[in-house]
């Protein structure tokens, strides 16, 4: 068969501000799986490349798929089902595939706003892709394939859920060749990503990560993530790397094996990756930074911590001033996550979340909205309280309000997400540090699109969303 994997075009906050986008890894995940089964395959990335809907209404014309996979985000989705549309009316007789951690969680909603679309895929892709595939080619049976969403009859059938891949070595290497690696780069610097672990037993309370990949933590072994560091490094030439794990430092004692291995093997690349303050100490910081880790994300959240307990966070305020100090004295630039307006945030949380991201000392500091994105807790509480303002999935990008707060109005959390930004990057000391050691980097980048974002109100007349959750560290 003939397969499509693409990610739409679309707008992105991420791009506008650093000048990129990151590579969609799980289709190629998806594409080697298909290939290993003798398929014909194409990834399009639109919004690396560069193209519009109609630029990729004529690849698919062109191409002529059997089948068109699609993965989205949340504030992307009508953009996904606008390609889905698309296809159908090219072609009736092209399989429309969704994936991605929107469809997983609103199945039925998904195949109920989008005709054209088929088959949900529900979860980590890889086996619920394959299994499809082969009902495609008559090997399998449907009712035979778990983890699938279509419609049946006047309703929608779930199947039951696939179980997780316990030994992810056993994922192909993602087909990075169908990528147009050469267009993900900051300024001239080009750079990769890697995922080297899945799942995440923590349960906070705004991230669906742990429900889409399990709570169940599996790491790929040393030998798997060297090939593919080694990949990324000579055949692509990538000496800039992201690691894509939810939390690099999950496992410490594989954390440090990792480190070492790079270290030894002598790869020379520059990377970045995230910890959680729980799970983070000198030891790591110090062999992180040997093996050439430049920049540590920590997911803080909040300086309160009857809110840090509200999430779910599992931390507390000392751990993060711990880490930040390690990361520091290690040598390692720290980029702090905070989040305000969840229900119950009060004027003077958010003050405190802001005073504490100044006082812990973190390099970068990255504010945004709380957003219920489906699947998560944050999800089911704004619903069960009747809190979401909106069904405009476009809005959902952590940069526009979507639930009534209790004690801001929408435009009042968003004056205090300028305050924050403002607040954080406009002191004399920091803009000093980054023209001297960040060649002015949050000076030209940063704090112009900031100012022009916050002021414009681009986030009211919805002409600007976020793809993806990346971090862009360098």
């Amino acid at each position: 068969m003939k397969i499509l994997l693409v990610s739409p075009p679309t707008i992105s906050a991420i791009q506008a501000v650093i000048g990129t986008t990151g590579p969609p890894l799980g289709l190629a995940y998806l594409a080697s799986i298909a290939r290993e089964k003798g398929n014909e395959v194409r990834i399009v990335d639109a919004l690396a490349e560069g193209i519009n809907l109609k630029s990729v209404e004529k690849i698919i014309s062109s191409y002529s798929p059997d089948i068109v996979g699609l993965t989205s985000t949340t504030s992307m989705v009508p953009d996904a089902y606008e390609v889905a549309r698309t296809v159908k009316e090219i072609s009736g007789n092209i399989k429309v595939i969704m994936g991605g951690p929107h469809a997983t969680f609103t199945p039925e909603i998904t195949l109920s706003e989008s005709p054209d679309i088929d088959y949900v895929v529900r979860g980590e892709g890889e086996s619920i892709f394959s299994n499809l595939l082969d009902f495609f080619s008559g090997r399998k049976d449907l009712k035979d394939v778990r983890g699938i969403s279509f419609r049946n009859g006047s309703g929608v059938f779930n199947s039951p859920p696939e179980s997780l891949i316990r030994n992810v070595d056993t994922i192909p290497e993602p087909a990075l060749d169908l990528l147009p690696m050469k267009k993900y780069k900051v300024g001239k610097s080009e750079f990769g990503t890697i995922v080297t672990s899945r799942g995440c037993p923590y349960n906070c309370m705004f991230c669906s990560s742990s429900l889409q990949f399990g709570k169940v933590w599996r790491g790929h072994s040393a030998e798997r993530v060297l090939r593919e560091l080694e990949t990324l490094r000579y055949k692509y030439g990538k000496k800039e790397i992201e690691f894509l794990d939810d939390t690099f430092t999950l496992n410490m004692r594989r954390a440090t094996a990792l480190t070492d291995m790079i270290r030894k093997e002598g790869l020379d690349i520059s990377w970045s990756a995230s910890a959680r303050v729980n799970l983070f100490n000198r030891e790591i910081a110090d062999s992180m930074k040997k093996a050439g880790t430049h920049t540590v994300y920590f997911g803080i959240e909040s300086g309160v911590q009857k809110t840090l307990d509200f999430i779910g966070k599992g931390i507390n305020l000392q751990m993060a001033a711990t880490s930040i100090r390690n990361a520091r004295e290690a040598g390692l630039r720290s980029l702090g996550s905070f989040i305000i307006g969840f229900p119950e945030d009060t004027e003077d949380d958010v003050k405190k979340t802001i005073a504490f991201s100044k006082k812990l000392g973190v390099s970068f500091a990255q504010f945004t909205v709380a957003t219920p994105y489906p699947g998560t807790r944050l999800w089911d509480y704004a619903r069960e309280h009747n809190l979401l303002t909106t069904g405009d999935w476009r809005k959902f990008t952590t940069l526009t309000p979507v639930m009534k707060l209790r004690n801001f109005t929408n435009q009042g959390i968003l004056r205090w997400l300028q305050k924050a930004y403002i607040g954080f990057y406009m002191r004399p000391l920091f803009l000093m540090k980054d023209i001297f050691v960040n060649k002015a980097f949050v000076f030209k980048r940063i704090i112009p699109y900031s100012r022009a974002f916050l002021h414009s109100g681009i986030t009211e007349n919805d002409q600007l969303r976020s793809v993806d959750g990346t971090r862009y560290l360098y």
